[in-house]
């Protein structure tokens, strides 16, 4: 029988990519010659430190990061901005998370809309990925379809495809 994982992954690698081109553009700069701007990634965590001096220039460096990452082909519903930026002495620091797998509660919301939408399909969640089984490829493109034009704010891979 045909199926498809749908997954939600960041390589690290090109995270890594897309902050060190940050890194360099930041560099070059004229806005921001001169001032203590810091760019961190920990792979472990799949977290993002930021330190700059004011919010003008951490809104500019969040623009930058999004704008970096999407040209690497990393979608920026994978970054999460939820935390507020504190400052800490003279410099503003912001831990911006990279969302790395599905979480239950999202797997959850993914497969009740696929069921919902009456598809001759079989979902199961497994881990962090979601495989969804069909007895046609027709139905499980339909399920591609269904997924992509729901905006669920999330950003989904769809791999793993065996006829």
């Amino acid at each position: 029988m045909p199926s498809f994982d749908i997954a939600s992954e960041v390589d690290i690698q090109v995270l890594d990519n897309a902050v060190n081109t940050v890194k360099k553009e930041i560099s070059t700069r004229f806005d921001f010659r001169g001032s203590p701007v810091t760019v961190e990634l920990n792979k472990k965590e799949f977290q993002i430190l930021l330190e700059v001096e004011t919010e003008m220039k951490m809104k500019q460096l969040i623009d930058v990061l999004i704008s970096r990452s999407m040209k690497q082909g990393i979608d920026a519903g994978a970054f999460d901005f939820s935390k507020d930026a504190y400052p800490s002495g003279k410099v503003i620091k912001k831990e911006i998370k990279v969302r790395n797998g599905l979480a239950q509660d999202d797997a959850k919301k993914i497969v009740k809309m696929i069921k919902d939408s009456g598809s001759k399909v079989q979902v199961a969640i497994m881990d962090d990925i979601i495989r969804v089984t069909g007895k046609k490829i027709d139905d499980l493109q339909e399920v591609i379809a269904l997924c992509r034009t729901n905006s669920l704010g999330l950003p989904l891979q769809f791999v793993n495809m065996k006829s």
